[in-house]
């Protein structure tokens, strides 16, 4: 069983419909004891940092977040963003989950946001799912060889895909990138 946090992000029925297309059972949820039956838990996200991390406050899912050393947690876009330290975006404290930061994409030749299909290469563990997948994202986490095991470029090497302990961060979004995005999806579920 999946639990899906609800954050207040606008991706929750494109993250449901996919989750039941791959065959996974799933709980959409604002309360922490809802998840207690559940191996995974999604943090999803279209949004801002700082909403994501006020609505987690008001809906007391915080701390158990913090908390939680058991389960595998995997946040998608913003979702990915706040499990670090600090986002650049309004100046936001963040779980601090990962060690690391989010920084706003600054080069002025760029058009921010990053919307549309990219190339993300995988490292080994998952190589057979590099390829194109659909971005949406206006900040983005440097690309470090300790955490990351996909990266993609924007104007510069960012990380698409990172692990560290039991977290897992997206900032591609699967469940909008095709077959290979559900394939992606379906595997990261099964670790």
């Amino acid at each position: 069983m999946i639990g899906i946090v609800d954050t207040g992000g606008a991706n929750l029925q494109s993250i449901k419909y996919s989750l039941s297309r791959i065959g996974e059972e799933y709980k959409l949820s604002t309360q922490w004891s809802d998840f207690d039956d559940c191996e995974k838990l999604l943090l999803p996200g279209v949004g801002a940092a700082k909403n994501v991390m006020e609505n987690l406050k008001e809906r007391d899912l915080l701390q158990p977040l913090l908390a939680e050393s058991t389960k595998s947690i995997i946040g998608i876009c913003v979702g990915m963003q706040i499990l670090f330290n600090y986002s650049e975006e309004e100046d936001t404290e963040c779980l601090g989950l990962i060690p690391g930061e989010v920084k706003k994409f600054k080069d002025s030749s760029l058009t921010v946001p990053h919307m549309g299909w990219n190339q993300v290469s995988m490292n080994k563990e998952f190589d057979d799912y590099s390829g194109y997948y659909y971005f949406a994202n206006s900040y983005y986490v440097e690309s470090t060889e300790d955490i990351t095991i996909g990266h993609s470029a924007y104007g510069n090497k960012f990380s698409a895909f990172v692990r560290y302990k039991n977290y897992y961060g997206i900032q591609f979004h699967p469940e909008k990138s095709s077959v290979l995005g559900m394939e992606f999806l379906k595997n990261l579920l099964r670790l």
